[in-house]
């Protein structure tokens, strides 16, 4: 009987032996697997380099080592068309504006060998042509580089009639004034600004601009339809088609009637009455003598 209990004495300190092993070798294994996380997290984050943008940068400027700097960026989410390295954007001209800390890339940039300036912003095959405004036409300085506009023109259609029509529609602002900075969060009213548009559309503006007033439209940034008017009359506007004049007005204005004339009189000639013969005189005798209508007494 006693070897019995100390049978069990051990079987019991043989279990405990190996649950303790058991714990230990777990908690290596965790610690392990911990350790590798964590180098594969340092390693990626440490696989690559990105260049960003070290402050804000307007469009059109040339990148140069004091505008841009590399910081690591993981290898597994690397933004295509980044730049490792800043001597690659050395001299390079921004299309867009970046903020502090944008990455930059190829999509944002000119094309290698474009100077700095507006120009290098013209897209592909467009133009830029500046159009003179003033508050009211340039949408009280709301039209910013970056907005889009619809240009009006007012002049006289081919009866000389008073007309206002849209000429063309979703206009970049390239710049206003001499600014192409694109900073929506202030309206400034200038005296001219200038338009991305096709070769065509520049000769429609110069047209337009040489017949009547040109006046400009601020539209949706993400607006694409298109407005198909057929433009705007005074008849149009006033509604004269339509007008119905208060009935004093049509009294005042209906032609007074004309003066009715008299009927011509119509003149009845009548034969003379023949005056009364005398009464014969007494104890006389006589004859009373017609003819035709004319009668006479004759005494005996």
């Amino acid at each position: 009987m006693q070897y019995w209990h100390q049978w069990g004495d051990a079987m019991k300190g043989t279990r405990a032996l190996i649950m303790l092993l058991l714990s230990v070798i777990a908690g290596v294994a965790a610690m392990v697997l911990a350790a590798q996380w964590i180098n594969q997290q340092r390693t990626a984050s440490s696989a690559g380099q990105v260049v960003v943008a070290s402050r804000d940068i307007d469009l059109g400027q040339p990148l140069n080592a004091s505008m841009v700097t590399p910081i690591p960026w993981p290898a597994g989410s690397m933004p295509t068309g980044s730049f490792p390295k800043v001597e690659a954007l050395e001299g390079r001209v921004l299309r867009t504006p970046m903020l502090k800390g944008e990455p930059v890339l190829e999509g944002k940039l000119a094309p290698i060998g474009t100077k700095g300036g507006l120009s290098a912003v013209i897209g592909q095959g467009r133009r830029a042509i500046t159009v003179k405004v003033n508050e009211v036409v340039g949408v009280a300085g709301f039209a910013l580089p970056g907005n889009y506009v619809d240009v009006l023109v007012n002049t006289q259609d081919e009866r000389d009639r008073p007309v206002s029509k849209i000429v063309l529609e979703r206009i970049l602002v390239l710049a206003v004034a001499q600014e192409a900075t694109r900073d929506d969060t202030k309206p400034r009213v200038v005296n001219a600004v200038t338009l991305e548009v096709t070769p065509e559309e520049a000769e429609r503006i110069d047209l337009a601009r040489s017949v009547g007033n040109l006046s400009l439209v601020l539209r949706n940034q993400i607006d694409q339809n298109q407005a198909r008017t057929e433009g705007i009359r005074k008849s149009d506007l006033l509604g004269e088609a339509t007008f119905t004049p208060p009935p004093s007005q049509v009294a005042a204005a209906a032609p007074a009637p004309a003066a009715t004339k008299p009927a011509p009189r119509r003149v009845v000639r009548r034969e003379p009455t023949p005056a009364p013969a005398a009464p014969p005189a007494k104890d006389e005798a006589r004859v009373e003598v017609i003819r035709g209508v004319q009668r006479s007494s004759v005494g005996l």
